[in-house]
C-alpha cells in the first residue's frame, strides 16, 4: 500500500472517530437532560402523592365529624321523641 492510500485511510478513520466522539457527546448531553427530566417528574409525583394523602386524611376527618354530628342528631331526636 502506498503512503497516500495509508494517509487517506488514517484520515477516514480520524473523521469517523471524530463523528463517534461527537455522537457520544450528544448522547451524554441527552442522557443528562433525561435524568433531570426524570428527577423533576419524580418530584412532581411525590408532591401529588403527598397532596392525595392530605386529601384522604381531610376526607376521613370530615367523614368522622359528619358521623359524630349524625350521632348527636339521633340522640337529640331520641330525647325529643321520648315520652317521659
Amino acid at each position: 500500500m502506498d503512503d497516500q492510500g495509508l494517509i487517506s485511510q488514517f484520515e477516514t478513520i480520524e473523521k469517523r472517530l471524530d463523528e463517534l466522539i461527537q455522537i457520544c457527546i450528544d448522547k451524554d448531553k441527552q442522557n443528562k437532560e433525561l435524568i433531570l427530566r426524570v428527577e423533576k417528574l419524580e418530584e412532581e409525583l411525590r408532591t401529588k402523592v403527598k397532596a392525595e394523602q392530605r386529601y384522604a386524611e381531610e376526607k376521613a376527618l370530615v367523614r368522622s365529624r359528619v358521623d359524630q354530628l349524625l350521632i348527636r342528631l339521633e340522640d337529640i331526636a331520641t330525647i325529643d321523641t321520648d315520652p317521659s
